[in-house]
């Protein structure tokens, strides 16, 4: 495994540096674009389309888009973790207790079968039989 981050393979993502919601920031860093020239042109399309659709547009993308990871992903599986608990916070944490329901099952089945009373008669059988 390396130390290299996760490629985020998703769509745009807000950016937590933008200077409102981050929606440009997001765009500019999906696109490879500079944040700057994404701003201009969202200025001259509010212009020339009347001013009223970019605010409304932009606000609509705030709500959609969803905010950029704190730290970067590692392995495929935390981006799948990540856009489900963006989306929905209950299903994500219904798949956390899951997780954590089947770990509880077979420490259980691991500590009866080592306190079983078999266990070290089993044990002891191996140590002699060597």
């Amino acid at each position: 495994m390396t130390n290299q981050p996760y490629k985020k393979a998703g769509g745009p993502y807000r950016s937590r540096q933008g200077v409102l919601f981050g929606v440009c920031a997001g765009i500019a860093e999906h696109t490879g674009m500079n944040v700057t020239t994404v701003r201009i042109l969202t200025v001259i399309i509010a212009i020339f389309t009347g001013g009223w659709m970019v605010p409304g547009l932009y606000f609509l993308a705030a709500l959609l888009m969803k905010p950029e990871p704190v730290l970067p992903f590692k392995q495929e599986g935390e981006e799948e973790f990540y856009n489900s608990y963006a989306t929905s916070r209950h299903a994500a944490i219904q798949r956390l207790k899951r997780i954590h329901d089947k770990l509880s099952r077979r420490i259980e089945r691991m500590e009866s079968a080592v306190t079983d009373r078999e266990y070290d008669w089993h044990q002891r059988l191996k140590k002699n039989g060597e």
